[in-house]
């Protein structure tokens, strides 16, 4: 398949152009002009780029690219560099798909991760609708949920040790928040969405006063670990779609 048509097919199932996001989506590095295997994965790592070699890829597909506004350097120096010329050298492409990953309603982080709790997303809240919430059918007690989310997650064991923290509020759990990664500064628009408890990635120091203050579980299992469903859905729908050889590589990060 052309490159330029794999990736104008992926910007027309994501929509990257409605979205204010923190880098450029879509294609980032360019490689060779036809794609018969790819390689996903979370982060454009050089890893990933190393595993992508190995397994003779066209391109690199990710959630989390090389370009963000703000941060990381902008020369083609240091660590920088080395994976961007891995990338040229071996005429390997990289796609990467931030925000639209995050939100999109049928193969997106959020919805992944409450649908692998037998969820479906019943409303938005935040900026942009970046979060989804869903009702379980009967109240589910917190610690229950814990039980669950490691499960789903993995736990130590599949995220390179970083296991599922809990900040407990108050009471059972009917309507639960989500916010993939570093979805900590959205906790304030869950509570105000009527949610009872809200998972993400990370925490910060504000989010245990707030979580105690308003009676709120906050659950955090690592950046990494709640975004790994939506690059591998992603995946299966491009090689579903146009019959391509798609690999899910995972480079183990405890954050």
């Amino acid at each position: 398949m052309e490159l330029e048509a794999m990736v104008a097919s992926l910007d027309a199932y994501l929509d990257p152009d409605t979205m204010d996001d923190y880098g450029p989506n879509g294609l980032q590095v360019e490689g060779r002009g036809e794609v018969g295997k790819i390689v996903t994965g979370v982060t454009a790592s050089r890893n990933l780029i190393e595993a992508a070699i190995a397994e003779k890829a066209d391109a690199v597909l990710v959630h989390h690219g090389l370009f963000w506004k703000g941060a990381w350097p902008h020369r083609l120096t240091g660590w920088m560099g080395a994976r961007v010329r891995l990338l040229v050298k071996n005429d390997i492409s990289l796609i990467g798909y931030h925000l639209p990953l995050d939100v999109h309603p049928e193969l997106g982080n959020n919805v992944s991760l409450l649908e692998s709790l037998g969820l479906f997303p019943k409303g938005r809240f935040g900026d942009g609708d970046i979060g989804m919430w869903a009702e379980f059918d009967e109240p589910l007690d917190a610690p229950a949920l814990s039980e669950r989310l490691e499960d789903i997650l993995g736990g130590a064991d599949a995220n390179a040790g970083r296991a599922l923290h809990h900040i407990a509020g108050g009471g059972p759990v009917r309507r639960i928040g989500v916010v993939s990664g570093a979805g900590q500064r959205y906790l304030e628009a869950a509570v105000a969405a009527g949610c009872d408890a809200y998972l993400t990635g990370e925490a910060s120091e504000m989010v245990t006063h707030v979580a105690r203050e308003t009676g709120t579980h906050y659950y955090w299992a690592g950046h990494h670990a709640t975004e790994r469903m939506g690059i591998q859905r992603l995946g299966e729908w491009i090689a579903k779609k146009h019959g391509l050889d798609v690999e899910y590589v995972d480079d183990p990060n405890p954050v």
